[in-house]
């Protein structure tokens, strides 16, 4: 017997990874793994992104240091074409996700609060 809803689900993930959303984002990427200095400054950002994550989930100290060398690197980021349209869609990308999140939780939240009133 199976789940309408993994279906539905695989079909939501078919249709994010058409979307023009998703394909300017994927068009990114290959655009920045193309251009080697593009590429350092991504993964150079992106390894500490990861690291300084890494701690606050496992509950130790950022430094001032490392908040100040993960600013340099946004802003370093940020000066490039590719990696700042990168990051444009990212955030595109993100705000689509967290929209369909919502959307998917309302039957939830509608409950949990039917319950507390």
């Amino acid at each position: 017997m199976s789940n309408p809803l993994y279906a539905i689900a695989q079909q939501l993930e078919q249709a994010i990874r058409t979307s023009d959303d998703f394909q300017q984002l994927k068009q990114a990427y290959e655009a920045v793994r193309r251009d080697e200095t593009a590429y350092r400054v991504f993964t150079h950002f992106r390894d500490l992104q990861m690291r300084l994550h890494e701690k606050q989930l496992t509950g130790a100290a950022i430094l001032p240091e490392e908040v100040e060398q993960a600013q340099k690197a946004m802003a370093l980021a940020q000066q490039n074409e590719k990696l700042s349209a990168l990051m444009m869609l990212e955030q595109r990308m993100s705000m689509v996700i967290a929209d369909i999140n919502q959307i998917a939780m309302k039957p939830l939240e509608e409950l949990y609060r039917s319950f507390t009133e």
